[in-house]
């Protein structure tokens, strides 16, 4: 039986004072719920900084006390640089871009025709 997932949104200004919340508030949606999947939705990060990125970081720790696996979605190509700038790709290696910026999930590979070159 495969469980639905968790969304998860995180808003456009983050401060340091409110990640204990953000985990907390995470926490409680996943007691019970054991291995599931969580998609944090960081769509309305538009202006991503640091304190975003350890946010995410920490949300990513806090699903996997719980046994669950975080998605970052819909994050601005300004975050995702800013994640590898920071050496946080290999701990944040889930992270995802908008589906118009032609990035693909973590382990996702594009499907080609025989003949096709690869693109």
């Amino acid at each position: 039986m495969t469980r639905a997932a968790i969304r998860f949104t995180v808003a456009a200004e983050v401060t340091r004072a409110d990640i204990p919340d953000l985990c907390a508030a995470l926490a409680d949606l996943l007691r019970g719920h054991g291995d599931g999947l969580v998609i944090c939705d960081v769509a309305g990060v538009m202006r991503p900084d640091v304190v975003a990125v350890e946010a995410l970081a920490r949300l990513r720790l806090t699903a996997r006390r719980h046994g669950a696996r975080l998605v970052v979605a819909g994050a601005h190509p300004g975050l995702l640089d800013l994640v590898r700038l920071l050496g946080l790709d290999g701990a944040l290696a889930e992270a995802v871009g908008q589906p118009e910026q032609r990035e693909q999930p973590g382990g996702v590979e594009e499907e080609r025709l025989g003949r096709d070159p690869p693109v």
